[in-house]
This record gives C-alpha cells, sequence and structure tokens, in this order.
C-alpha cells in the first residue's frame, strides 16, 4: 500500500518540491478517478466505516436533501501497529494540524 494524501503528504523525501509535486499529483489523479470512488447512500439507520490509512474520503456537503439528522462519530482503535513491507513498525509522525470539521 502506497500513502498518498493531499492533505497530509508534502513531500517526497529526497525530491525537490517540484518533483515530489509532480509525482503526488499523478498519484492523487489516479487515486481519485471516477472508476476507484464509492459514493455511500445515507438512509436511516446507515453505519458507514473505512480506514483512514488506505482510503481519501471525503464529506460531501450535498445532503440536504435528507430528511433526517446524520450524525458522524470518529472511531479509533487500538491494537497491533501496523507493520510496513519492509518489516518496520509503523512512528507516530507529527505535520501540520489536522483540518475541523
Amino acid at each position: 500500500m502506497l500513502y498518498v494524501n493531499g492533505y497530509y503528504v508534502e513531500q517526497i523525501t529526497d525530491l525537490s518540491r517540484a518533483e515530489s509535486r509532480a509525482i503526488l499529483d499523478m498519484l492523487l489523479e489516479e487515486a481519485t478517478r471516477p472508476e476507484y470512488t464509492v459514493r455511500f447512500r445515507w438512509e436511516p439507520g446507515s453505519v458507514a466505516f473505512w480506514d483512514n490509512r488506505a482510503t481519501i474520503h471525503l464529506a460531501p456537503s450535498d445532503n440536504a436533501h435528507l430528511r433526517f439528522p446524520r450524525t458522524m462519530h470518529r472511531v479509533m482503535l487500538t491494537g497491533e501497529i501496523p507493520v510496513g513491507v519492509d518489516g518496520r513498525p509503523s512512528e507516530p509522525v507529527t505535520g501540520t494540524e489536522p483540518g475541523r470539521w
């Protein structure tokens, strides 16, 4: 799995800003092609889960037609630390503050 997210990934290590931006733009363009996207159709009682490490998600603002409130809860799971293909465990990194929704 390759982690690419236009909001959190700022630059590829050891590349110039221009080289990094060109590659990240190409990867994001590929990742967001319509054939790779899913649009969840909310209905009363719906529940949706996703893994932020493996998806790029968007909370659409075109839900005014829904005649019921949509309540969202963020859940962060504990458990085994993810391990990369090289066998090294993931490490927390600090960067820019996440956006507020």
